[in-house]
């Protein structure tokens, strides 16, 4: 059987330093480190850092006094930041500075007394948190629909930011339906759009061409790796998504000649390996990598960690 590995696939940049902050804020303070909300969602790499000394919590009432504290890749409220001051918690902040950079911009639209709206999922983390970091009402938009049923006034200043974790495909619609609803409209760059959630979707979509079953490593809780299973099954490919080789099902590869992996931006390698381990347990196998397009973004760790 071929095996086609998507490129790029698997952790992103504000993943890997997110991990890298709760990792060294261990071995510079020693355990217990907390983290608020999962600090990227995979189960495995929540296990893993729990086996290091990280407690992750869901509230900060649950972290004792002056213990370190990590705030999650996907970014927290303002009220959030403002108790954990109030509390005197020594915070580390691992939120993706391409999610900052929504914030910021969020911020700059309303001090222009623009009404901002976000396209993005109720009640992930990431909305929750860009919703509370805006001084202000911010309208979240999930569909077509929901920009059909806004009450504004077409002729309303308006500005739309997007979660990060959707792409450039994920909002072209609803974005073209904000421009033909409202005559005053700003929004951010489409080079602004996470670069990870693009480059990944594209890959997939070139994957999907190839192969005749698609596995997506990633949890389901996992934006970004649920929208990787959905394209794969809109363009026509049986698609599953699996969180590590055990999940794999025999009866989904009978008649596949060519199978196709890729991973959410939150799933590391080594369960990638763990999934063609369990392929060829099933049978022979021949791996090779897409040429796709090749990731070199690094961004910096806090101060506080960097200093000697």
């Amino acid at each position: 059987m071929e095996v086609f590995l998507a490129q790029p696939r698997g952790f992103c940049a504000g993943v890997v330093r997110a991990i890298e902050i709760v990792e060294r804020a261990l071995e510079k303070y020693g355990p217990p480190v907390y983290v608020r909300h999962e600090i990227v969602h995979n189960k495995y790499v929540v296990e893993s850092l729990k086996a290091k000394g990280a407690i992750f919590v869901e509230d900060l009432s649950e972290v004792p006094p002056h213990s370190v504290t990590v705030f999650s890749a996907h970014g927290v409220a303002k009220s959030v930041e403002e108790e954990a001051a109030a509390r005197g918690l020594p915070v580390l902040n691992a939120t993706c500075p391409l999610v900052t950079k929504v914030h910021n911009q969020g911020k700059r639209y309303m001090s222009k007394g623009r009404a901002l709206i976000l396209i993005g999922h109720a009640g992930h983390p990431e909305v929750e948190g860009t919703m509370g970091q805006v001084p202000g009402p911010v309208t979240l938009v999930q569909s077509v629909e929901d920009v059909a049923a806004l009450s504004l006034p077409a002729d309303t200043p308006v500005a739309y930011i997007t979660q990060t974790t959707l792409s450039v495909d994920d909002t072209k619609d609803i974005i073209a339906a904000l421009h033909t609803r409202f005559t005053d409209i700003q929004g951010p760059d489409i080079r602004d759009i996470c670069y990870a959630t693009q480059n990944r979707q594209s890959a997939v979509r070139d994957l999907s061409k190839l192969v005749d079953v698609i596995l997506v490593v990633g949890a389901t809780n996992s934006s970004n790796s649920n929208r990787l299973r959905e394209i794969g099954t809109e363009v026509g490919v049986a698609s599953y998504l699996i969180a590590d080789g055990s999940e794999l099902n025999p009866e989904w590869l009978k008649g596949a000649k060519a199978v196709g992996i890729t991973a959410g931006a939150s799933a590391p390698e080594v369960l990638v390996d763990d999934v063609i381990e369990a392929l060829r347990r099933i049978g022979p196998v021949a791996v090779s990598v897409l040429s796709g397009r090749e990731e070199n973004i690094e961004f910096r760790l806090p101060a506080e960690l960097t200093a000697g």
